[in-house]
């Protein structure tokens, strides 16, 4: 029979050495403190992970899981987008915490999706760009994301067409089209995401919009940009000229 003492702590906590708590009080209200100052930009993203930590872990030095989970997956934005399985195989990181991480990143991602959806695109453009980037950037896989728009260019929805691998997704042309008609679209932006980072067009990226672009004009439909996501940049096909 299983003992109540043996059972894993709900936040995975260690008991924090004597005097710990005076200590960890002082370090959090200092972050805390900055962050009220000088917002997150004043703060490396291994603090902002620990500001994250503290609700999570409440009685535990959390400096070294924050730095950890940096080391490993890069920057923040990549350690929110990890799967619950790889966050914890970062020693220190067990269930509920690779848990509440995730939670936090699904709740970011329906923020972000919230203030583009069901407004001008001409509008919302950077609140777009930045919810396709919290989606895909991180990404391990290519995936392909459609946004329709109606008349007005507003967006009406936002759909993952399909995944691929590395640095291939398939993409037919008449499934693209003939989801638009289904939602009474009128016109498209295509996005899909470079795991690489590089968001540079290869020629397989250039041959379908071109092929996409041509299956929609047959049917009175607008295509008016493919946006390739890297890690922290973007590539405009209409800014760059390939629209």
């Amino acid at each position: 029979m299983r003992h109540f003492a043996e059972q894993p702590a709900l936040f995975d906590e260690t008991p924090a050495p004597p005097g710990a708590p005076s200590y960890l009080a002082d370090h959090r209200a200092r972050l805390r403190q900055r962050f009220v100052e000088g917002g997150a930009d004043a703060m490396p993203d291994y603090e902002l992970l620990e500001l994250l930590l503290f609700r999570i872990v409440p009685r535990r030095d959390v400096k070294p899981l924050a730095r950890a989970l940096i080391d490993r997956f890069g920057d923040l934005g990549a350690v929110l987008a990890a799967g619950p399985g790889e966050l914890s195989a970062t020693p220190g990181i067990g269930p509920s915490i690779a848990q509440e991480i995730a939670i936090t990143n699904a709740v970011t991602r329906r923020t972000l999706r919230s203030r583009a959806l069901h407004r001008p695109v001409v509008s919302s453009w950077q609140a777009l760009i930045d919810y396709c980037q919290a989606t895909l950037a991180h990404a391990p896989t290519e995936r392909f994301r459609i946004l329709f728009l109606d008349t007005k260019n507003t967006l009406i929805a936002d759909e993952e067409q399909s995944r691929g691998t590395v640095d291939h997704v398939p993409v037919y042309p008449r499934e693209v089209v003939k989801r638009a008609l289904e939602l009474n679209a009128k016109s498209l932006i295509l996005v899909h995401n470079h795991p690489s980072g590089d968001p540079t067009p290869s020629d397989a990226d250039i041959a379908l919009t071109r092929a996409i672009e041509s299956a929609a004009r047959v049917l009175d439909l607008a295509l008016h940009d493919h946006v390739i996501i890297g890690r922290g940049r973007t590539l405009s096909f209409r800014s760059e000229g390939y629209l």
